[in-house]
């Protein structure tokens, strides 16, 4: 079973890149955002509390994200594996994922970092808001929160994943089809 983490700054394209792997391989996409944003529009007393902190450019504390995406997880019986996008962010998150799975006789097979420069992230960024609705994506200062929040808090992720000898970095500049040939060769080599 691939049990990959697909890392990398807002805007670095994971969600995109996601869903030819999902394809490719038959594996379960779970996006946090995707779920965030599924409770926030069905209002969900999580999808509440997740909503003020996302508005702020916040990351959404731990045990409000676990419960999300364990919940998501179970709901699949049998799947040949995961993408987790946008989780784990902090190394306390990244323990419980590894502990979560650890209880179900499994474990991260690689975290994947797409790497993409600050000034092209907010590009993408800012026309994903024009194109997308992602009202988030729309405001150049929410924008500069999110990355500098990714740069200082998520960094532990990445450590903790390399003391794993399971971080493997990918460019995430270029064409969508060079990209996601990188990553299958990356998919490849883990099976």
């Amino acid at each position: 079973m691939i049990q990959l983490i697909l890392f990398g700054p807002p805007g670095a394209g994971k969600g995109t890149q996601s869903t030819f792997l999902v394809e490719k391989y038959n594996l379960v996409h779970l996006s946090t955002g995707d779920i965030f944003r599924y409770n926030i529009k069905n209002e969900t007393p999580l999808g509440k509390l997740a909503k003020t902190y996302m508005d702020e450019g916040k990351l959404v504390p731990d045990d409000v994200t676990i419960q999300m995406l364990e919940s998501e997880v179970n709901k699949h019986q049998n799947p040949e594996g995961f993408i987790f996008d946008g989780f784990p962010r902090t190394a306390s998150q990244a323990a419980a994922l590894d502990a979560f799975l650890a209880s179900k006789n499994s474990g991260i097979s690689a975290l994947v970092a797409l790497e993409v420069p600050e000034d092209e992230l907010k590009i993408r960024l800012a026309e994903r808001a024009k194109t997308s609705g992602r009202a988030d994506d729309a405001k150049p200062e929410v924008i500069q929160n999110r990355i500098d929040v990714y740069k200082n808090e998520t960094t532990p992720v990445m450590d903790h994943y390399k003391k794993q000898d399971k971080f493997i970095s990918v460019s995430g500049v270029g064409s969508i089809p060079e990209i996601t040939d990188r990553l299958t060769q990356v998919i490849d080599s883990l099976r």
